[in-house]
């Protein structure tokens, strides 16, 4: 007798089911002990249809006409996300950015720990940020090796990110997340997630303006087609 194989979950739908398992965080904080797939599907932002079709991934999961138990929901999430472990990551920049991710206390409670900060500022190495002391960043491969931190988290300038990407891939880690505004190239087996805020807030723009009329692409070409009439 043969056994079924595990469904590859796709990537974006990995991404709901993270957003969906925060909205479950905050009701079960607020003690709800079960939620329907119209209420946990708006709260995320998604359809109730798109909701069922991602959760499919993990099996039978609500009860019709009852809806989804918090708790049980939660649980089979963290679990498929690999969230029942604490995943220990080193953080190299500790500007503004990289001080305030280091010092964002949500991060623990989702299972990932800052075990090493690291940065090239003198005035910054040394000091405590989020309860642990910036080593310097010649540190970065004992550090790694100290805590065997799997994540590596980069908020360097651009002009240093790859060299300190190419750094963490040496030392064994395998998982980045990058919010330098650079691209990044690895070698096959490691993954890059990249955060850009300054794309995500020009797409808003671009989205905000559209509401109110023209999109900001096309005003140009309309203004010159009105002219020319």
């Amino acid at each position: 007798m043969s056994q079924s194989r595990p469904r590859i979950i796709p990537e974006a739908t990995v991404a709901r089911l993270a957003v969906y398992l925060r909205v479950l965080a905050g009701l079960a904080d607020g003690g709800r002990s079960h939620v329907s797939s119209g209420e946990l599907a708006s709260a995320a932002g998604v359809n109730p249809a798109g909701l069922r079709k991602d959760l499919s991934y993990l099996g039978p999961c609500g009860v019709r006409g009852v809806g989804y138990s918090v708790a049980g929901l939660r649980d089979r999430l963290t679990d498929a996300l690999g969230g029942e472990r604490s995943r220990p990551c080193v953080l190299i920049g500790i500007g503004r950015l990289g001080s305030a991710l280091a010092d964002y206390a949500g991060f623990a409670s989702r299972g990932f720990e800052f075990v090493g900060l690291l940065d090239t500022d003198p005035a910054t190495v040394g000091h405590q940020v989020g309860g642990l002391r910036v080593r310097p960043v010649e540190e970065l491969e004992a550090v790694v090796a100290e805590t065997r931190a799997t994540i590596g988290v980069i908020t360097t300038p651009a002009e240093v990110a790859q060299s300190v990407c190419d750094r963490l891939v040496s030392v064994g880690v395998r998982s980045i997340l990058n919010f330098a505004p650079v691209a990044l190239t690895v070698p096959a087996g490691v993954d890059v997630r990249k955060v850009d805020l300054s794309v995500e807030l020009q797409v808003l723009a671009f989205l905000d303006q559209q509401r109110h009329g023209t999109p900001p692409l096309l005003a140009p070409l309309r203004a010159a087609q009105g002219a020319a009439r």
